[in-house]
């Protein structure tokens, strides 16, 4: 990124901000996939917390896009997330994650929707809910994670979703956390 606050020049001039939005997990379980995310990517990994993404990309228009997630916000319900053994991404890109078993769907809908309007882009690769625990680090810590976390199995509600963007510090900060089916947190 080309200022520190999330912020580049894209085409013709225009500044975009970095926008994400995710599914944050629960304590106490937001803490054991913490420590898992440190032992098997290092501090960097461990330092943003746990979620599962449904967008990220960048916005020309900040109040347009979150005026959007709000509305998508509104419109879905709450759902039950099952987290459920190792998956990886490899050969294509160097990440080992937490399956989502259940909730595939919900997620999915929440990722579809997300796209319609001013998030809409285009995607490289398929969408694919899932949890990341190791991303480019060392193929022995990769194998070593997704052996020793695939029999994990943890579950949880998902009442609302999390609306970030790049701070001044140049770290994602969680803006809004909106609940599904209506008022904000």
């Amino acid at each position: 990124m080309a200022s520190g606050a999330g912020e580049e020049t894209g085409t013709g001039g225009v500044e975009s901000t970095a926008l994400g939005v995710v599914i944050e997990v629960p304590s106490p379980l937001r803490e054991s996939l913490r420590a898992w995310r440190c032992t098997y990517g290092g501090e960097a990994a461990a330092r943003v917390e746990p979620h599962i993404t449904l967008v990220s990309g960048s916005t020309t228009d900040w109040d347009a896009a979150a005026a959007h997630v709000r509305a998508v916000a509104a419109l879905a319900g709450p759902f039950r997330v099952c987290l459920q053994g190792t998956g990886t991404f490899r050969p294509v890109a160097p990440v080992v994650f937490l399956n989502v078993r259940e909730g595939t769907e919900a997620c999915t809908a929440l990722h579809d929707s997300l796209l319609r309007g001013p998030l809409g882009h285009d995607l490289s690769h398929a969408y694919h809910p899932h949890l990341t625990i190791a991303h480019e680090v060392a193929d022995a810590l990769m194998d070593s994670a997704q052996e020793d976390l695939r029999d994990e199995s943890m579950g949880f509600t998902v009442s609302s979703i999390g609306l970030f963007g790049i701070d001044e510090a140049g770290q994602w900060s969680l803006r809004e956390e909106l609940e599904l089916g209506g008022a904000e947190k």
